[in-house]
């Protein structure tokens, strides 16, 4: 080797030393490297032992399977797998299922010691359509839990967790009230609780969940539990359409207004406000939460098989809980397991009462300012629910009467006119039809007769009707309360089912007696109403008689007590025109009519009326003149 290839290896070998040296790692970093040389190794143990755990639980599993199935795997095995998946509480993997049974004038509920849940609830003063007790939460269809992540970031889920408790349960009654208490233990001074507690006469259940020195049980960046509530609902009621109909999640945000998912389809919603509660509502019972303060936010959502009449619909609800990392933190609730009775919710005062489908805004304030007052006066001195819609229906005909007499007045004077009329119709038979409205409506004015006179009682009619559609179906008063021949007003009467199963398409499967006295009540009505009415258009007609049989089909699966009142309601109505009309002289009315078209006054035009007709004329039309 010559001399310049060994000064340039010897410099090479500096600059490497140098570059070495000057780049190798600080203490720091020489502490972090090993630090992860540390934890790949730990996970590469852990690994290992997992292994080793599975090949055994294999093997044994393999070795006693042909032997004894059920043979319990050994404890220390067992203890390992539930440390790894459950942490602390890894001694509540395992535990006795027991039913603990609490009870109250109205209620009756079992506690499952697995998951601390409410596992059946049982209302005392119903029964199911057929006769059956009316469970409204079953374990067997209902889950509830509390989830969150541990020190090791496990998912917790109290519903596969075993509570331990020293109650076997209590019965109480009256103005007394007692509580049950069920812990999730990872030892006496740490634990997770539920406290269950009943009031002798009420639907209201308190459920007060307790955190207790779980700060470093918990994992350190969580900051919420997820309370997971999912039910399916089942048929309690006669009509199974007509229930899954009214079938939904309702909530309510803090301090704001009641909102609901859809009735008629599938939904969801993600509620990031505060939620005061949510309930599951079916037609005539709610199972309900209600926060002490509120839920930080929610995810509510229905949804079901059209085509199955196995269930209702499954609802579900996921809320989140806050949680601070305090030694002991309380969180209050308490469900409502009860009936959608107005009165009841409407005490509770946190517009659960807005559950109950009585229409909006005017049909409404009908059915709560005066329906509902006037059902219950009723209620509290006659037993026979057939005979209150009875009194019901005199006293809003009777109101209306006064009205009703107008109308039928005005009615009287238009029929007198008549002939007077229908020459109008035959001058201008063909030809201007504005001419001939125009000397019509001159002719009223002469008059003195308004042809919309017999409108008003209508207009005021109507608000009543729409109030009283809404609030039969939703009354559970009349849930399960026979008259005559129908043993339950709140859905359909049936004097005849079709056999094998049979449907006419738009009727239905049975014959609603009520259904027909009211179409036929319609029908009877109308015949009347129509000798009265100026209207000679056959198409106008024919839809009046078209009506009845509409309703023959749409009422038929609808409430019972609906159909009465309406019933009931056309004959009032058929009787007090036959009544008008003897008391009303025609022929009195016509000589009135006569005299005042002779001493009426011209009618000065309107500033109104002006501008039309100048509108008119620059269009070519000339208005007839005055006579």
């Amino acid at each position: 080797m010559d001399r310049n290839s060994f000064i340039g290896l010897l410099l090479i070998g500096l600059i490497l030393i140098g570059y070495s040296y000057l780049n190798r790692p600080t203490p720091e970093q020489q502490a972090e490297f090993q630090r992860k040389r540390d934890s790949i190794a730990a996970v590469e143990l852990q690994a290992l032992q997992d292994q080793k755990i599975r090949e055994s639980l294999e093997a044994n599993s393999k070795q006693i399977a042909p032997q004894v199935e059920k043979e319990v795997l050994p404890d220390s095995i067992k203890d390992i797998v539930a440390q790894q998946e459950l942490g602390s509480l890894y001694k509540a993997g395992t535990g006795t299922e027991r039913l603990i049974k609490i009870e109250n004038d109205t209620l009756a509920l079992w506690i499952n010691t697995l998951g601390g849940k409410i596992a059946r609830a049982e209302l005392k003063g119903y029964k199911k359509h057929n006769g059956d007790p009316l469970i409204l939460l079953n374990s067997d269809t209902s889950e509830f839990g509390i989830q969150f992540y541990n020190s090791t970031n496990r998912d917790i889920n109290t519903n596969n967790l075993y509570f331990t408790t020293e109650s076997n349960g209590f019965s109480v009654s009256g103005d007394n009230k007692e509580t049950i208490s069920l812990k999730l233990k990872v030892d006496e001074n740490k634990y997770i609780e539920y406290v269950y507690g009943l009031n002798g006469s009420s639907y209201l259940i308190d459920f007060d969940f307790n955190v207790v020195g779980m700060q470093n049980e918990i994992a350190s960046n969580s900051t919420r539990f997820d309370l997971k509530w999912k039910t399916v609902l089942k048929q309690q009621e006669k009509s199974f359409e007509n229930e899954r109909n009214v079938s939904t999640v309702y909530y309510n945000y803090k301090d704001d207004d009641v909102d609901y998912l859809s009735e008629t389809k599938p939904d969801e919603e993600s509620l990031k406000s505060k939620i005061k509660w949510f309930s599951f509502k079916q037609q005539f019972f709610s199972t309900a939460l209600i926060a002490d303060e509120h839920f930080n936010s929610a995810e509510i959502k229905t949804e079901y098989d059209e085509d199955s009449e196995d269930y209702l619909k499954i609802t579900e609800a996921r809320v989140t809980i806050p949680y601070r990392h305090a030694p002991v933190e309380n969180f209050g609730m308490q469900f409502y397991i009860g009936p959608n009775h107005y009165q009841t919710l409407k005490a509770l005062d946190l517009k659960m009462e807005r559950q109950i489908p009585l229409g909006w805004a005017i049909f409404r304030w009908i059915n709560q300012l005066v329906i509902i007052p006037l059902f219950n006066f009723f209620d509290n001195y006659i037993a026979n629910y057939g005979i209150i819609i009875l009194i019901l229906t005199v006293i809003i005909k009777a109101t209306l009467m006064p009205l009703t007499y107008k109308s039928y007045l005005s009615q009287a004077r238009m029929k007198v006119l008549k002939p007077e009329v229908e020459e109008i119709q035959a001058k201008f038979k063909g030809g201007d039809q504005m001419k001939q409205q125009q000397e019509t409506m001159a002719l009223y004015r002469k008059a003195g007769v308004n042809p919309m006179g017999g409108c008003i009682p209508m207009l005021f009619q109507m608000p009543i009707l729409f109030a009283m559609f809404r609030f039969f179906p939703a009354s559970i008063e009349l849930r399960q309360k026979a008259f005559l021949w129908a043993d339950d007003l709140s859905t359909y009467d049936s004097i005849y089912d079709f056999p094998g199963g049979f449907e006419i398409p738009f009727y239905g499967d049975h014959i609603s007696l009520f259904t027909l006295l009211m179409s036929i009540s319609t029908v009877m009505y109308t015949m009347v109403n129509q000798q009265m009415t100026m209207s000679t258009n056959p198409q106008m007609k024919w839809m009046m008689y078209l009506m009845p049989i509409m309703f023959l089909g749409f009422f038929n699966n609808y409430s019972a007590g609906l159909s009465y009142y309406y019933f009931l309601a056309n004959i009032f109505t058929f009787f007090q025109s036959l009544v008008f009309r003897g008391l009303i002289d025609e022929d009195a009315i016509h000589k009135k009519v006569q005299e005042r078209k002779k001493k009426a006054k011209p009618v000065k035009k309107s500033k109104f009326q002006e501008r039309l007709e100048k509108m008119a004329k620059e269009r070519g039309y000339q208005p007839p003149k005055r006579k």
